[in-house]
């Protein structure tokens, strides 16, 4: 279970929306006291906006390994941070290397839909920065097995993000049949966004897959109430997640 802290969102999306490095490092030690077991998260610059910049993911990586020392955290590489520009992205993303060890993130997620991807995951190897592969569609599947051996992903994110609660599995099913058809072996986490988030917790419990939980997935829990905040979620996750695993 990996516990997504804030992606995009705001206080104007549930109050409980950690920002700041230390509100992102109390927020991650409440999730993995809950059973998270790896941290996502979304650097923000001093105006709580989104950032790739060195210095935000620096002082958001520090702080939440200081409270997590034992817990792998990793940050997005989404292009929407650097308002789609691949060069600008590239930049902020080339200056990770050269961070103290200790401040660099462990692993970076990174769509297959957004144009440069490639070029970014041989930025993170030589920094020692693992990658994970955001696949949102078949297509994306696709881009993933041309790129064949080149690139040694940590695992791939089966990211169902534009479904009703109705179509999320038919959705995440049409993505793993056509991971199994390439015969790529690298391990999967499968996970939604919004209406698809609860039922593809439970489908990823059924399916023995790993999964993701956190306010950057939804604010609410499966019945609809908002929730207090990330470690209540990973701890309702995990509920459903485990049953799911049931014969």
């Amino acid at each position: 279970m990996k516990v997504c802290l804030n992606g995009g969102r705001s206080r104007e999306d549930h109050p409980a929306v950690p920002l700041t490095p230390a509100e992102l490092a109390a927020s991650a030690a409440a999730a993995v006291a809950a059973g998270a077991e790896a941290v996502h998260l979304h650097p923000r610059r001093a105006d709580g906006g989104e950032s790739l910049l060195p210095a935000d993911v620096a002082a958001a990586v520090t702080t939440v390994r200081q409270a997590c020392p034992a817990t792998p955290v990793g940050v997005s590489t989404g292009l929407w941070i650097t308002g789609r520009d691949p060069a600008a992205r590239r930049s902020a993303v080339a200056a990770w290397a050269g961070l103290p060890a200790d401040a660099r993130p462990d692993f970076a997620s990174v769509n297959l839909s957004e144009p440069g991807w490639a070029d970014l995951c041989g930025l993170l190897a030589p920094a020692g920065i693992a990658a994970e592969a955001g696949i949102w569609s078949p297509a994306d599947a696709d881009q993933l097995t041309a790129a064949g051996q080149a690139i040694d992903w940590l695992r791939i994110l089966v990211e169902i993000t534009n479904a009703s609660a109705g179509q999320a599995t038919v959705a995440a099913d049409e993505i793993l049949h056509c991971l199994d058809e390439l015969g790529t072996a690298v391990p999967r986490l499968l996970h939604g966004e919004g209406p698809a988030c609860w039922p593809l917790i439970a489908h990823a419990g059924a399916l023995r897959l790993p999964t993701r939980i956190g306010l950057e997935e939804t604010t609410v829990g499966p019945g609809g109430a908002t929730v207090d905040g990330n470690a209540e979620l990973v701890r309702l996750a995990l509920q459903i997640w485990t049953a799911s695993t049931a014969p």
